[in-house]
């Protein structure tokens, strides 16, 4: 085992029991839940018995988490670095990825594109409400006005896209996996 999968594991440990902690359960409680002895539940968590992929899967459940939520590796970086993509007129910070939603902070300089075919459909909704400035948002043949403190939500399915209008703005967006890689993965 590398320092690595050593570091992992020490931490996979501590998720367990603080989760449990925090949740206010004994051993018994979590045993309970997880179909795992008491004792079996103790070791695990004091490192003096291996986990297996059934008893991960068993404790992550009881505990309300996923396996990759208990799994990940601990980042030492805390910081959420803008990613600019002059071209596009957008800047983004990604606030949070989960395998299911994103969410992410964008500032918007170009207005809206024209024509039809540059709007975009895809399954799915989006969500995003204005921190500043005046979106445009061009869902279909309508054209919607956003302002700040405003959100709007919409089904994807519709062809649209989104702009600034007199300058500069910035919103907060929910995006589904598909609207991830559309208005985000794109921006790479």
């Amino acid at each position: 085992m590398t320092q690595e999968d050593e570091d992992l594991d020490v931490l996979v440990r501590k998720r367990i029991r603080g989760l449990r902690v925090a949740m206010g359960w004994s051993l018994d409680d979590l045993a309970a839940r997880c179909y795992l002895s008491p004792s079996t539940l103790s070791r695990i968590e004091t490192g003096h018995r291996r986990i297996s992929l059934d008893q991960l899967t068993a404790i992550a459940r009881a505990l309300g988490a996923t396996l990759d939520q208990l799994v990940e590796s601990a980042t030492d970086d805390v910081i959420i670095r803008p990613q600019h993509h002059a071209a596009r007129g957008l800047t983004t910070w990604m606030l949070k990825r989960d395998p299911g939603v994103t969410v992410a902070r964008l500032r918007l300089t170009e207005p809206a594109p024209t024509g039809s075919g540059a709007l975009k459909a895809h399954p799915g909704q989006d969500w995003f409400t204005v921190l500043s400035g005046t979106v445009v948002l061009l869902l279909g043949d309508r054209r919607i006005v956003v302002e700040e403190g405003q959100a709007a939500e919409f089904s994807t399915m519709v062809p649209h896209a989104f702009g600034a209008q007199g300058g500069p703005a910035e919103i907060l967006g929910i995006f589904d996996h598909d609207g991830q890689r559309t208005h985000l993965r794109s921006a790479d």
